[in-house]
Order: C-alpha cells, then sequence, then structure tokens
C-alpha cells in the first residue's frame, strides 16, 4: 500500500516570508500616507481649494492615497 504524504500548511518560513512582506507593504503605505498628510496640511485653504480638497478632507485623501500606493 503507497502512502502520499503532503504539508497543506504553509512552513514557519513561509509564513515569516509573508509577514515580512506585510510588514513592508504597510511601512509604504504609512510613508505615503504621511507624506501626503504633511504635504496637503502645509498648503493654504485657498490652494487646497484650488485642487477641490477642504481642509477636514485632508485625512481622507492621505488614507486613500496610502492604499493605493501598495
Amino acid at each position: 500500500m503507497a502512502f502520499l504524504n503532503a504539508t497543506t500548511a504553509p512552513s514557519f518560513a513561509d509564513r515569516l516570508a509573508a509577514l515580512a512582506s506585510t510588514f513592508e507593504a504597510r511601512r509604504k503605505q504609512r510613508r505615503v500616507y504621511r507624506a501626503t498628510f504633511n504635504e496637503l496640511s502645509s498648503l493654504s485653504n485657498r490652494d487646497l481649494a484650488d485642487l477641490g480638497i477642504s481642509r477636514s478632507q485632508i485625512r481622507s485623501v492621505a488614507l486613500e492615497t496610502g492604499r493605493n500606493a501598495a
């Protein structure tokens, strides 16, 4: 009788690599978020209005930009 043994769960090394990859992606998103947030915050209300953004939208615009960076 023949037996076939196959592991279906990812190995520890695979899980560690996935964790590192996720961590790097989150760091990149955070860097883009902070850069966008700081840049938009430094603009005057008039400059923001020219872009079609109100001051209350800065956070949401920065979050969206960060999510799209990954």
